[in-house]
């Protein structure tokens, strides 16, 4: 019997460690991380195995998050998500996740750990900026409004659809009436360029300041183009994406001298 059960843990060893062989995970950050605030990771596991699947991968951020994959085929990758939480600003090493299964019969939990050697940039935790923002003048910027194309200001129009325009901006029931597709053209409402002073900011610390700042850029950034001056750093105003990941990116890895 001693004999059977001792067969019987090393059969069953072996087919949990070649369960959880090569498996090799890739943890991929978010395009937008703040500090103290969840980001969704994608978590893609590549089983390199080309004959044999896996069963029951469990993979682990030690003390924050976890997943399940219940299944994995020879040669297969698998997405999934974790939710991780990052406490400072600043560049971030993804540290180590930890491969496990309790597979084949749920009496070992056999595991391996993992090392990643990507990193995370990690922006600082918004902040609402009581009175406004500073901005190039030095005084609260009005909005003053003038009128474009776009889908957020008043009805100025109907035209011909031209295959450009978003599925929302058809009118249906003229277009229904007319035979053709017509679309609703409006005016948006567009402001003056912003420039953010973050030494001028009403923050007690130059942590508060980034966050004030962080969170100014996130509110702004959609309705006008937006700026910054951080020290001896000057980003003149501009709109889009890239831009603000620019800005962004600048205040997490700001460090006083």
């Amino acid at each position: 019997m001693v004999a059977g059960l001792l067969a019987f843990m090393a059969v069953t060893g072996y087919a949990g460690m070649q369960n959880i062989k090569s498996i090799i995970p890739e943890l991929l950050s978010p395009e937008e991380l703040f500090a103290d605030q969840p980001g969704r990771f994608t978590l893609l596991l590549h089983n390199t195995k080309s004959l044999w699947p896996s069963f029951l991968i469990r993979v682990a951020v030690p003390g924050q998050a976890e997943t399940l994959v219940p299944f994995l085929k020879p040669t297969e990758t698998v997405r999934a998500e974790l939710l991780l939480t990052f406490s400072h600003r600043g560049l971030q090493p993804l540290g180590q996740l930890r491969i496990s299964s309790p597979f084949p019969v749920n009496f070992f939990i056999r595991y391996w750990n993992y090392s990643l050697a990507d990193t995370c940039v990690v922006f600082p935790r918004p902040l609402p900026c009581p009175g406004g923002y500073a901005a190039d003048d030095q005084t609260h910027v009005g909005e003053a409004l003038q009128y474009q194309r776009g889908l957020d200001g008043e009805l100025e129009g109907i035209r011909e659809y031209s295959g450009s325009e978003p599925l929302r901006a058809i009118h249906w029931k003229l277009s229904a009436r007319d035979q053709q597709l017509l679309v609703k053209e409006f005016g948006t409402h567009t402001a003056p360029p912003l420039l953010i002073k973050v030494g001028e900011l009403p923050g007690a610390t130059s942590e508060e300041r980034l966050s004030q700042a962080t969170w100014l850029i996130t509110q702004q950034e959609q309705q006008r183009a937006v700026g910054m001056q951080l020290a001896e750093q000057v980003f003149a105003p501009a709109p889009g994406r890239m831009h603000r990941l620019e800005l962004l990116t600048a205040l997490a890895q700001y460090a006083e001298h």
